[in-house]
């Protein structure tokens, strides 16, 4: 799990440009890898699924539907006590625009083999730049603070909790009109883990981390 730090203890924690850029770059991928999810026709992840739906029902586009959701999801963050950060503000700004760019230059897959590739493209990529943007320690985003704020709460490990928040999102998301597919089962059961692997191995490590941790609860 990225270290608990508020946001000025972010900046002061070291290592800032390095940082920074490892932000954008995940924050980007990130968008791109939701829409290339989209794309695949066999079903998105959960919190896409969500965005989907109300796109829909609101009449919106997917990258609208984003913000706006991330928007909504921070107030979920008042009874987790999670901290915002440079991380949060950036996720609402830059992922909902990096999806709509891409949905502008990806095409749509012909075949079932190309949505195949598309898919797993997608996943794997979710999880990477997932873990890529939470291992800069600029705070999570929206989302994402959902899930540190319960794996801190409960102690159940990341896979166990995102696994958790994808099918419930997965369902409002169906409800309201989203595409549910067997990509969507997939992508539920292998993004918590992938993150949890991915994480370890991308996170900037921070001298101050501990010290900062303690002042933070």
């Amino acid at each position: 799990m990225p270290v608990r730090l508020n946001a000025l203890a972010q900046f002061r924690a070291g290592r800032t440009t390095r940082r920074v850029l490892q932000l954008l770059v995940g924050l980007a991928g990130y968008g791109a890898a939701v829409m290339t999810l989209v794309r695949s026709g066999l079903g998105a992840a959960g919190w896409n699924v969500l965005t989907e739906g109300t796109a829909t029902t609101l009449g919106i586009s997917f990258g609208w539907a984003t913000n706006l959701i991330s928007l909504s999801v921070l107030l979920a963050w008042i009874p987790l006590r999670e901290l915002p950060g440079l991380g949060t503000l950036l996720n609402v700004a830059v992922v909902g625009f990096a999806a709509d760019a891409t949905a502008v230059v990806l095409p749509s897959p012909q075949g079932t083999f190309t949505g195949i590739a598309y898919l797993v493209v997608g996943l794997v990529a979710l999880a990477f730049f997932d873990a890529l943007y939470l291992g800069a320690q600029f705070g999570s985003g929206p989302r994402d603070g959902i899930m540190t704020g319960l794996v801190r709460l409960t102690r159940l490990p990341v896979a166990a909790v995102r696994t958790g928040i994808d099918v419930a999102v997965a369902g409002a998301g169906w409800l309201l009109g989203g595409t549910v597919g067997a990509g969507t089962v997939l992508v539920a059961l292998c993004t918590g883990p992938l993150v949890g692997l991915f994480l370890p191995r991308v996170a900037v490590r921070l001298p101050v981390g501990e010290a900062e941790d303690r002042h933070t609860r």
